[in-house]
Formats: structure tokens, sequence, C-alpha cells
């Protein structure tokens, strides 16, 4: 389990991040169409998982905005925007922002995702939802960088995320 905080105060999450050299767990995410997508789906391709726990706050919005920027031009590579909001609204995001460069995947129906990658919160206010985090996946499917941001309001480090994929 790993401690993080909210505006200072102490909550945890169900488990650890995937280790660096270990191969990621498949997932079935919702898309903002409402299809169905998979691991095997990004087949082939660099992934920066962007893990956050809505959409609609500020810091979870920028966070969509500045890897849908600084990604845009990095070859074979996908960012794949992850939360338990609603399709709809992640759909809505985009429209009403112009994301066009992430993936929008939504675990909704099951937390699957967040219980399998060890970063559900389980105390405070946000249980159930997704604590802040980045997982870089490299083309063979092996988890090369991760980052559990220690203060779920601050932004991830985008710089050392994208430096994992030079």
């Amino acid at each position: 389990m790993a401690t993080i905080t909210l505006q200072g105060n102490t909550i945890e999450t169900i488990g650890n991040l995937p280790q660096n050299g270990t191969k990621a767990s498949d997932f079935s995410l919702a898309a903002t169409d409402l299809s169905v997508k998979s691991l095997n789906d990004f087949s082939g391709q660099r992934l920066i998982l962007n893990i956050f726990p809505s959409v609609d706050t500020g810091t979870c919005a920028t966070s969509v905005r500045e890897f849908n920027k600084k990604a845009a031009d990095l070859e074979n590579t996908k960012v794949l925007c992850i939360s338990r909001d609603l399709p709809f609204a992640q759909g809505r995001f985009c429209g009403a922002e112009g994301i066009e460069n992430a993936v929008m995947l939504s675990d909704f129906a099951t937390g699957k995702f967040g219980k399998d990658y060890g970063l559900e919160i389980t105390t405070g206010p946000l249980t159930g939802l997704h604590s802040r985090c980045i997982v870089i996946v490299d083309e063979n499917g092996e988890v090369i960088y991760t980052e559990q941001v220690s203060e779920t309001v601050n932004e991830p480090n985008y710089e050392a995320a994208l430096k994992a994929l030079s």
C-alpha cells in the first residue's frame, strides 16, 4: 500500500504501482465511444498511462492538457488518460478542450484497473477513485517508469516521465 496525501491529509492506496521491468497487466477499460479497450489494442506502441482521480478537477485536467501537448510529437507513443469518470464526462472534456492526442479511458464499471495496478484509493474522501500516478509501458509491454504523486493536488513530473521514453 502507498501512503499519499490529499491537501496534507494522509490517505492510502490498495497497493503499490507495478515494478519497473515487469510486464504491464492487461486491462479492459471503456473508451468515450463505449467500446472496450485492452492493453492488446495498443500492442507494439509505447504508452504513457496518465492516471488520476477525476477529469473534473483542475490538476487532473491540467495533466491531460500537458500530456496532450508534450507527447503529441513522440513517435510510436500513445497517451492513455485513465480515471473512474464516466466515458461521457471524459468525451465532453476532450471536446471542450480540443484534446486530440490523448485516449480517454474509464474504469467506471468495475474499478478492476485501479485494483490490479495498485492505485485505488482506500481511505479518505476520494475512496474508490484512482490516485494520481504515471506508468510508462514500452513497446514490448514492459513497465519502464512509474510515479506515484505523493500529494494528490500536485501535478506529475512530466519531464521525468517523458525522459523515460528517450
